[in-house]
This record gives structure tokens, C-alpha cells and sequence, in this order.
């Protein structure tokens, strides 16, 4: 039969006070017993170990007399004549003899008694005999006697009743208090646990919302807590996979958007080639160089889509080797330089301090500042200013490029390193962009434990920056 936890705990507690207070009686009774025992050995031997009493009993011409010095010492041997007695034994034969004692009942033959019949003082003790005995034999003017001392245990008896009453009365009381105790005890141990069973349940259904309030320093507020925290995290993982189905369907139809325009921009030119046979030798060219352009543009993509893909699987592997930090940017900016002079931008760039070589990959990392640079152009109105600037700042390296071109608007300025952003679409697509730049410059970065970011104001200009330490990352020999 299946208990709940809730009455697993009060049998157990009561299973508990009941084998302590077992336990405590049986150890008290035992003890009892032990004490009274050496209490009644050691108080004979001090009162037969008396020189005075043992010569007073040789002394003594009968048995009679001996009788009547032992009643003279009855206080100090505990004799009340109920529990413990007092007998003149024969020394020989161990017999009682009339009138000698307390009681002149016949006596078994015990140990001590033959021990003094030996001639030796009988102080024999046996916990489980239901008597405690004490034989000492006297060599009297008359002859040979024994001073027998008897007790049957009836004291260790009722005090052993009256601690059976004692102890049964408190384990009475025990087992009420603990009946009560245990069942506040598993009160408050269940009850945290049967919450936390139903906020499982409800997060097996799929509601992660539970908050448990639990203030309890204990390993159950410890649960709650934890409890908590993994519900907290489920849901934001969960809202994390929705956004990611969510940006996956986004990306799929960005892809199939951009995919689409140059298809069929190639597909309208071919099909017009196709069909005009008497086409002009200038305008077919034109076509030729339209199809060429949207073939170029879709390449661009494949390669960029195929370039993330490898950074999401991991399988991009980089170079991480020292080079001149300083001589890529100058390589950068000499080969930007004729694009920017182009769109007749003033093209500038600045050290604010002496830039270290660092380690990372060097093509990367130039492919990344290329980037930087191209959007600048391309999002600056012609005669617009592009400058680079760069240096360093303790073990970081970082290069600037600022533009006063159009700026993105504040709303969209944390999406620009989302893939296929644009600020400009129309523009971005007359100048062969793919909405993909950013995304790589960022998963390149990263790659590098660097950071890069952008900050920008609309019809006002954008700054990104991007930094490097100067060892590299960590994780790279």
C-alpha cells in the first residue's frame, strides 16, 4: 500500500520517539538495577570489613547473640526485615538455626553460602538471580557459624514498577507532543514539495510562468529557488526558439526576396535578348551587362550566405598570426581611397597613438575594416567627409570609421548587424550590397573576442568601431 510523504513522516517520528524512549527505559532500568546491586556489596563490605563488628561477632558465645548484634547494626545493613534479612547459618552445613534471625524460614544453598562454608566471605554477586546475598563465616567461642544476609530484590522491583509507570506516562506524553510535532514538521516539509509538484506540472504542460516565493534559508527554499530560476530559463528559452523560428522564417524570406529580384531581372533581360532577333548591338550589350551585374549580385550572396552558414556550423577556420595593425589600415585605406575620391568624398585618416601588431587573422580582419569603410561610402551623399581614425587603450586596439551621411534611424539602429538589413534598400542594391556585411564583420570580431559597434544619427552621420586585443583571443594558440 502506497503512503503519502505526509504520513511516511509522522510514523517515522513516531517510530523514532517511541524506540528512544525504549531505548532511555531500558538503559535507566538497567542501571537502576546495577546501583542498587553495588550499593548493597559495597555496603556490606564496609559494615563486615569493620574490625569492630567482626570481633564482636567471634565474641559471641551463640547464635542468639549474634542475632542480637546484627539487629544492633540493622540500620547501617538496611534491614527491614521485607525486603532483606538477616540469618545465623551452621557453619557446616549451611542449615538455619532456630530463633538466629529475622526470619528462620529453610534457604536454599547459594553460592556465597558455600563459599563461607569454605571459609571464605561470600560476596558473589549475580545481576540475574532474583536475590542479592552476602555469607560471612565466624569462628565463635561455640563453634562455626555464618552471617547470611539476604535480599530479594522486592525494592529494585517497585522501583523498577513505579520507572515502568514514570516512563510509560512520558512516553505518552512524548508521543502526543510528537504526533503533534511531526505533523507540523511534515506540514512544512510537504507542503513546499506538493507546490513544487504542481508548478511542475504546469511547466510540463508548457507553462513556465510558476514563481514560487520562498524566503527559507533550507535545502527546500534552495529547491524553490533553483525551481525558479530553471522555469525562468525554460521560458526564455523557449522565447528564444521562437525567435529564432521566427528570424529563420524572416532570413528564408529575405533570402527568397533577394534571390528573386536578380533572377528575375536575368530572366526578363535573356527572355528579351531571346525574343528580339534585331536587337541593337548597344542595347544587347547593355542587356549582356545587366545580366552580368545580377549574376554578380547573386554570387555575392550565395558566397555571403554560404560564408555565415560556415560561422553558424563552426567550420570557419582562421589564421591567428602577429601582423602590422597599422599597415592593414593603411592598406584599407589606399584601396578605399580611389572609391571614396569617386563620390568626390574627402576621405581622411588619423593615429591618435602608436597602434601595436597584433595577433589575429589578418585578412579577416582587413575584410572587416573594408566593410566598415564601403558602408560609409555608400550611405554618404557624394561630397560627404569619411574619416578613419585609430589607436590604443591599454591592451585593446580599436579603429573608428565616422561619415555624415544619412544615419539610420534610432529605431533601427540595433538591427544593422541583423542579416539582410539595410538602412537604404534601393541604394544598397543599385551598389551591389547584400545586407550580409555587417553579419560577418560581427561573427568575425567575435571570433577574435573583439567587439564592434555603431552608433549613429539620422540625416546626421554613423560611427563604427571596432576593437581588438592586442594577444588576441584567448582560446587560440
Amino acid at each position: 500500500m502506497n503512503k503519502s510523504l505526509y504520513t511516511k513522516l509522522v510514523l517515522i517520528m513516531l517510530l523514532l520517539i517511541i524506540s528512544l524512549m525504549a531505548v532511555v527505559g531500558a538503559f535507566l532500568m538497567s542501571e537502576i538495577r546495577s546501583y542498587y546491586l553495588d550499593d548493597f556489596y559495597a555496603k556490606m563490605k564496609t559494615v563486615f570489613e569493620d574490625p569492630a563488628i567482626v570481633e564482636d561477632l567471634n565474641s559471641a558465645a551463640t547464635g542468639s547473640d549474634m542475632a542480637e548484634i546484627l539487629r544492633l547494626y540493622s540500620g547501617q545493613l538496611g534491614i527491614d526485615s521485607r525486603s532483606r534479612n538477616y540469618y545465623i547459618l551452621n557453619g557446616e552445613t549451611g542449615s538455619v538455626l532456630p530463633g538466629s534471625g529475622s526470619n528462620t524460614d529453610s534457604l536454599a544453598i547459594t553460592q556465597n553460602i558455600l563459599t563461607a562454608i569454605g571459609g571464605d566471605a561470600g560476596y558473589a554477586s549475580n545481576h540475574s538471580a532474583s536475590y542479592m546475598d552476602v555469607a560471612l563465616p565466624i569462628s565463635g567461642k561455640a563453634g562455626n557459624y555464618i552471617v547470611y544476609i539476604k535480599d530479594n530484590k522486592s525494592t529494585v522491583s517497585k522501583l523498577s514498577s513505579v520507572l515502568f509507570g514514570i516512563i510509560g506516562r512520558a512516553l505518552l506524553i512524548g508521543l502526543i507532543i510528537s504526533v503533534l510535532l511531526s505533523l507540523l514538521l511534515a506540514k512544512a516539509m510537504v507542503t513546499p514539495i506538493q507546490n513544487l509538484t504542481k508548478a511542475a506540472e504546469r511547466v510540463a504542460a508548457g507553462d513556465f510562468s510558476p514563481n514560487l516565493n520562498s524566503d527559507a534559508k533550507d535545502e527546500i527554499g534552495v529547491l524553490t529557488r533553483t525551481f525558479n530560476r530553471m522555469a525562468a530559463q525554460l521560458q526564455k528559452t523557449l522565447d528564444d526558439l521562437k525567435k529564432s523560428e521566427a528570424m529563420r522564417r524572416e532570413f528564408v524570406a529575405n533570402v527568397s526576396h533577394e534571390l528573386r529580384t536578380p533572377i528575375t531581372s536575368i530572366r526578363s533581360y535573356a527572355e528579351t535578348l531571346q525574343d528580339s532577333a534585331s536587337m541593337p548591338k548597344e542595347t544587347e550589350k547593355e542587356f549582356l551587362g545587366v545580366i552580368v551585374k545580377e549574376s554578380d549580385r547573386m554570387t555575392n550572396i550565395v558566397q555571403d550566405l554560404l560564408m555565415l552558414s560556415r560561422f553558424d556550423a563552426g567550420s570557419i577556420e582562421f589564421k591567428f598570426v602577429r601582423f602590422s595593425f597599422t599597415t592593414s589600415i593603411h592598406d584599407v585605406y589606399n584601396a578605399m581611397l580611389l572609391d571614396a575620391q569617386k563620390h568626390k568624398h574627402r576621405f581622411t585618416i588619423d593615429f591618435k597613438t602608436p597602434v601595436p601588431d597584433i595577433v589575429g587573422d589578418e585578412a579577416r580582419i582587413e575584410q572587416v575594416l573594408i566593410n566598415m569603410v564601403s558602408n560609409a561610402i555608400k550611405y554618404t551623399r557624394d561630397g560627404g567627409v569619411i574619416a578613419m581614425t585609430a589607436g590604443r587603450k591599454d591592451d585593446v586596439v580599436w579603429v573608428s570609421v565616422r561619415d555624415n551621411g544619412i544615419g539610420i534611424p534610432k529605431e533601427d539602429v540595433n538591427k544593422v548587424f541583423d542579416r539582410f538589413y539595410r538602412v537604404d534598400k534601393a541604394r544598397s542594391r543599385e551598389s551591389g550590397g547584400t545586407g550580409l556585411g555587417l553579419s560577418i564583420a560581427q561573427e568575425i570580431v567575435n571570433r577574435h573576442n573583439g567587439s564592434i559597434a555603431l552608433t549613429s544619427r539620422q540625416g546626421k552621420g554613423t560611427v563604427i568601431t571596432m576593437s581588438l586585443p592586442v594577444e588576441g583571443p584567448k582560446n587560440e594558440g
